[in-house]
Order: C-alpha cells, then structure tokens, then sequence
C-alpha cells in the first residue's frame, strides 16, 4: 500500500534508495548492543549511508521536534485535559524521553537520510 513512499523506509528501517537492504544493523530500536550501529552502505544497492562526516548532526534538530510534540502532545492531555499538576506532567515528560530516546534516535536518523534521499522504482522492478 505505502511501499512507495518515504514513510515505508522509515517505518520499516530500510534503505531510502531501494526500500529492501537494511538501514540499522539491528533488528529494533531497543536491542541496547547494537543501538547506533548502521551500515555505512545498503547491502542490496550499495547507497552511501554516510554522506559526509557529521552527516546526521542535523537529525538532532529532527530529533528535537519530535520530543517538543511529544511535550506538547502531554501537557495538552495532562494538563489542560485532565487538569494534573504540572509536575506530574514534568516527570512523566521526563520519563517517557527516556524511555523512547532509541525509538527517537532511529527514527530521526531515518527521517533525516530520507529528506536528501530519493527511492528509486527502477530498482524494484
């Protein structure tokens, strides 16, 4: 159905360019050994990965926005919705960064390579 589309590689953790090799060594974002670990080439068809040193210094800013939704997506519920206290939602806030920081790691990485990336159909057929 999204096979096409950027929000496939993302999703699936597969190469922007071809959507079958695999982005991230791993198989989930949460297997701790392995968190960070990606391959610097796709192993199907042979996409650069590292573009340039410091290439994803720029998925922190993509990373950043995704936590201020995530912020702002709570206090909306928390505190306007169910009227909690500020600090519950601050440590609730706290707490859920944390928790999804590999979740968020990946998918910025994978966000920023597939704004400068463009699948290629050719490849698919």
């Amino acid at each position: 159905m999204f096979k096409d589309t950027k929000l496939y590689s993302i999703l699936t953790n597969k190469c922007p360019h071809c959507h079958k090799g695999p982005f991230f060594k791993s198989k989930h974002p949460y297997s701790f050994s392995q968190l960070g670990k990606m391959y610097d080439h796709c192993v199907v068809c042979n996409e650069d990965f590292e573009k340039e040193s410091g290439y994803y210094l720029g998925a922190m800013y993509v990373s950043y926005a995704m936590n201020i939704g995530l912020g702002i997506g709570l206090f909306l519920i928390m505190v306007v919705l169910f009227d909690m206290d500020i600090l519950y939602f601050l440590f609730i806030f706290l707490g859920s960064v944390l928790i999804l920081f590999p979740l968020n790691f990946w998918l910025s990485r994978l966000i920023w390579i597939n704004i400068f990336v463009r699948y290629d159909k050719e490849l698919n057929r």
